[in-house]
């Protein structure tokens, strides 16, 4: 028994000097690849400005040009009771940031006209006799028109026409009520409504995290898809191939400068996304950093193995755009509510990497849950980033063994 003690820590002290050389032979193989890349792009500013300048630049144009708040909207009023009645009516219409009474008609057939010309996109005219039908309680109909051209838009504008009209009326009816002798009347149904985690309705705290994850998938992928195309059109992939650095340490020394100077263009974009558009970050940090890195970890590996599949810089980018750009706008539930799309649609949204981040950025950001809420989302990402990196080590294992067996043959 002492012997056996004695001979487990000499054992363990034999296997640790093994280890210890071959993490040394490990580092020291990948250190000058990222030595190399960083090098690389510092002598191409252009590289660096894409990967930094670029995202702040999308961010601010999408987030200013995306909106969902429709308000201001061109309003035309056609007033042919000429009441007291009818002008507070549509007094109270102009009274609200939704509508702007641009234009007040004699005639309601010039309604056609403010359409046509895209001068107006809601037209409200109140027939005649409108006060004598209110006072009589029999009921005072409107007209509500509206340029379908932009079925969102018009949608909102019914449902913002619906709730101020209901409250015009409801307070008319308790004032001829009231005028009639009936006191201390009630509604009996009130709704109480309290909006959660947006109490504003902003539709920037919907689209910003979003396009974070829109634009630095585009990004990220665009920029390493050109790390091992490069190394192929200049002549010098060839030189690498020889060399005893391994496929897996290639892939992480050029993985790693990308994916720091990513981590840097996330946090310039989270940095405008909160002083710019107000969107806080609600929830934990390490939780939205362990997000965020498997996500950018999984764009760069998916950039890297375009960039083994490819010999030109413009294949690689076209693949690159085709791969990010449609599949992350559309099917990531970034404007489109996934579950409204078909069912086939559905399923190949499932192999977009961007609807999982995006289900856990807005979890953190807007909503400050925890893990629990998106855990299965930071495995896929998980699983994602390890699959394209494996895979893009097997294409380069194959391509070098190819290398090989030609210099071999001549």
């Amino acid at each position: 028994m002492r012997k056996k003690a004695v001979a487990a820590p000499t054992v363990r002290a034999e296997m640790a000097g093994p280890v210890r050389m071959v993490e040394a032979t490990v580092f020291a193989s990948i250190r000058p690849i990222i030595r190399k890349e960083f090098r690389q792009i510092r002598r191409d500013p252009r590289t660096l400005v894409f990967l930094l300048a670029l995202p702040g630049f999308l961010l601010l144009m999408f987030g200013y040009a995306l909106n969902f708040d429709f308000k201001h909207i061109p309003l035309a009023v056609c007033d042919q009771d000429g009441t007291q009645a009818s002008r507070d009516f549509l007094a109270r219409l102009g009274t609200t940031e939704y509508f702007d009474i641009l234009y007040r008609l004699d005639d309601p057939r010039l309604v056609d006209g403010l359409f046509g010309r895209d001068q107006a996109k809601v037209a409200v005219v109140v027939p005649r006799g409108f006060a004598d039908d209110l006072s009589s309680g029999s009921g005072a109909p409107i007209q509500v028109l509206l340029d379908g051209t932009n079925s969102t838009s018009a949608g909102t504008a019914v449902g913002y026409i619906a709730a101020i009209v209901q409250s015009a009326s409801l307070r008319m009816t308790t004032q001829v009520l009231e005028g009639r002798g009936f006191r201390g009347l009630s509604v009996p149904v009130a709704a109480e409504v309290r909006v959660w985690y947006n109490p504003e309705l902003r539709s920037a705290l919907f689209l910003i995290p979003g396009l974070m994850a829109f634009v630095l998938m585009i990004i990220v992928v665009v920029s390493t898809s050109f790390s091992v195309v490069r190394e192929k059109e200049r002549g010098t992939m060839e030189q690498i191939l020889v060399s005893p650095v391994r496929p897996l340490a290639l892939i992480v020394g050029k993985t790693v400068p990308y994916a720091l100077i990513s981590l840097l263009s996330a946090h310039l974009a989270l940095g405008l996304g909160y002083l710019l558009f107000r969107v806080p970050i609600r929830g934990s940090y390490p939780l939205l950093l362990l997000a965020m890195g498997l996500f950018l970890l999984g764009g760069l590996g998916q950039g890297i193995l375009i960039s083994t599949v490819t010999r030109t810089q413009q294949v690689a980018f076209m693949i690159a755009i085709l791969t990010t750009l449609l599949p992350t706008f559309i099917l990531s539930g970034f404007v489109f509510p996934i579950r409204n799309m078909p069912g086939i649609i559905q399923a190949f949204s499932f192999f977009v990497p961007a609807r999982y981040f995006l289900s856990a950025l807005r979890g953190i950001m807007i909503k400050g849950v925890g893990i629990g809420a998106f855990w299965e989302q930071i495995l896929f990402l998980a699983a994602f980033a390890g699959l394209t990196i494996t895979v893009s080590a097997v294409r380069l294992r194959r391509s070098s063994g190819v290398e090989g067996e030609g210099r071999k043959r001549r």
